[in-house]
């Protein structure tokens, strides 16, 4: 049985978040390889890798309402508004900043169509679509106005595990409706176009933040039998690997990132399982009192701004000379615009907290 956590150790939403954005770094580069009209057999290994990585909002989703129930629920003092309070200087402060970043300086990066008003402004500012990755800055603040709600569910649950049962049950048939009305109406549906808002609705990710809130209620159970059957996460991994796979070269050249959305089964059960996976790596190092897992810790709590930033610098960088050498030899520039993208959205993420620190300080001292 795993020893209790302190606030300044990692947990398991810690090993998601930083794991989840370790590996989003690598889907806008994928992106930007592909327009180079790379050889089919290229076009092949990035779309395996993509759907490799392809795991990243889940995973995220589930540690931020598994972390957040660790650290809140103890506090019985905590009112809403504190908690909106710390999430607005955490959270929302670096999106707004960032987003801006994104519309004035590159505004390129737009999705959909780009801005021509103030209205325009302010719709591509708060859509998601002032970058090809703030979509999902749209979903999870969503998660974060609603927090109450998973606070009360998690409370509910804890009076019985019988009620945890029916809660995942619940859920586990709303997201099955889910994915077969999205397939129906909105992938490749009738409302290809119009209804493409839907991906970002919070509803779509439920699944994971229940998940997230139950895997922290229940956590000596989950925790026990997790570590006992790491080998089905395996086989689960790999069994829906190959569906992913399988799916996505079904629709044949040139290889298109958009038919390997999160919302379909075989998508669903792959994130569950990379969930599971990083949860029991997670529960291990743990046990262990490993050394790395403090750092994981530290650089966790910078993850959401590092994802912030990443686009900016592979921009940078791919324009700089990333499009030329990916042109000449694609793996080696994808795996270095890749990792230069990483190393400068933390140092960044961590650089600006630093700044803002020293800023705050210096102001302390003249009032």
């Amino acid at each position: 049985m795993l020893k209790t956590i302190t606030h300044s150790q990692a947990d398991i939403g810690d090993y998601l978040k930083l794991g989840a954005c370790t590996a989003v770094m690598a889907q806008s580069l994928i992106g930007l390889v592909l327009t180079t009209q790379p050889t089919t057999q290229v076009q092949i290994g990035l779309g395996i890798l993509y759907n490799l990585v392809k795991f990243t909002a889940p995973a995220f989703i589930f540690g931020i309402l598994y972390t957040t129930m660790r650290v809140t629920l103890p506090q019985s003092q905590l009112t809403y508004g504190h908690y909106l309070r710390q999430q607005w200087h955490a959270l929302f402060i670096p999106t707004i900043w960032w987003t801006l970043i994104y519309l004035v300086l590159l505004p390129n990066l737009q999705q959909r169509q780009a801005y021509h008003n103030l209205f325009g402004f302010l719709w591509q500012f708060i859509n998601g679509n002032a970058a090809p990755h703030l979509w999902y800055n749209t979903m999870m603040l969503q998660f974060i106005v609603l927090m109450p709600l998973f606070w009360y569910l998690a409370t509910w649950c804890q009076q019985s595990w019988q009620r945890g049962m029916s809660l995942l049950l619940a859920t586990a048939l709303f997201a099955s409706g889910w994915l077969w009305f999205y397939d129906q109406q909105v992938f490749y549906g009738p409302h290809m176009q119009d209804w493409y808002l839907f991906d970002r609705l919070f509803v779509s990710f439920l699944l994971y933040a229940v998940l997230g809130v139950l895997a922290w209620q229940y956590r000596h159970f989950v925790n026990h039998y997790l570590l006992r059957i790491w080998w089905a996460f395996i086989g689960l991994f790999g069994l829906s690997f190959y569906w992913t796979n399988r799916e996505l070269l079904a629709f044949g050249q040139p290889l298109k990132l958009v038919n390997a959305p999160y919302y379909k089964p075989s998508m669903t059960i792959y994130a569950l399982a990379v969930i599971g996976l990083l949860t029991i790596v997670a529960l291990f190092q743990i046990k262990q009192r490993l050394p790395i897992t403090t750092w994981v810790h530290r650089f966790a709590q910078f993850a959401y701004k590092a994802y912030l930033a990443n686009v900016f610098w592979a921009q940078l960088l791919w324009l700089s000379f990333g499009r030329a050498l990916t042109v000449q030899h694609p793996w080696l520039g994808l795996g270095v615009c890749y990792l230069l993208t990483w190393l400068l959205a933390f140092t960044s993420a961590f650089g600006l907290h630093g700044l803002w620190q020293k800023i705050k300080t210096r102001f302390a001292t003249f009032s």
